[in-house]
């Protein structure tokens, strides 16, 4: 990020103002307002690209669920608060008339109206939690990676409220003590931190894909919208998809692929 010492400084003052419940006024956001999705963005020229995660649903089985679910939080010190009230989740599972609410109906074959869907933040085009954030803690990278700086965030919530597929969660306690085994190479929370799947972006920047397509057995497939030759542009151009609520407009990076093989 290009930023020189006096635009850090009253940046600083601003979010501390906040984070100490200082009002919120016009002048504070104009501070804020020079950061763009470009200061976010990895210098490796990832501005021609979109990425985006093709789930299969017919490759989804308990086994593969589990093992991206445990690779995601053991990666980014997830923590396991033991109850579902305080739960904090990236990545997690729901039925399908909860994934797709508007797609519900009375005839839906019972396999699909069974099976658990992964569900995660869709990294949207036109996220509403951006634009909702008074301290540009959230933002979206030209890559479009809606990320989070959690040392900007002061907790106030407007991105979960803002947020229509409830992709974040809240730290209402020190997450520290319920992390089984603290990964070193990525930054813990605090009390008083949202917080959400950020589509293992500094991965992607190291060349990686996001290590729930890694871990997935082939059922998610991370690729370049961008790219007409790209796996996930293969995958959409051939098959059915649905994205969840698209009525919303916000125009989701997550595509599902539902039917096809035998589930396990």
């Amino acid at each position: 990020m290009s930023i020189n010492r006096r635009d850090f400084l009253k940046k600083a003052g601003v979010i501390t103002a906040l984070g100490l419940g200082g009002a919120i006024t016009l002048d504070a956001f104009e501070i804020l307002e020079p950061l763009k999705a470009a200061d976010f963005t990895s210098p490796e020229g990832l501005a021609d690209k979109r990425w985006a995660l093709v789930i299969d649903m017919s490759k989804i089985d308990q086994a593969t669920i589990d093992e991206v679910i445990a690779a995601c939080h053991d990666l980014h010190n997830v923590p396991d608060m033991g109850n579902a009230k305080d739960e904090i989740k990236w990545i997690w599972t729901d039925s399908f008339e909860h994934v797709f609410p508007g797609e519900e109906n009375h005839y839906l074959d019972e396999t699909t109206k069974k099976i658990p869907f992964l569900t995660l933040c869709n990294h949207c085009d036109h996220p509403p939690c951006v634009r909702v954030c008074p301290t540009q803690a959230t933002f979206r990278r030209e890559d479009g990676v809606v990320g989070m700086d959690m040392h900007r965030c002061i907790g106030c919530r407007f991105c979960m409220a803002a947020c229509p597929y409830g992709a974040r969660s809240f730290n209402y306690w020190d997450p520290t003590p319920h992390i089984k085994e603290i990964n070193p190479d990525y930054p813990r929370r605090s009390k008083g931190v949202v917080e959400k799947c950020n589509l293992c972006m500094d991965r992607i920047d190291q060349g990686k894909e996001p290590v729930c397509a890694e871990k997935s057995n082939g059922a998610i497939v991370f690729g370049n919208l961008e790219d007409p030759n790209s796996a996930v542009r293969e995958l959409l151009s051939t098959n059915y998809s649905m994205r969840r609520k698209p009525e919303l407009g916000t125009q989701p990076s997550v595509y599902y692929l539902i039917g096809g093989e035998e589930r396990a």
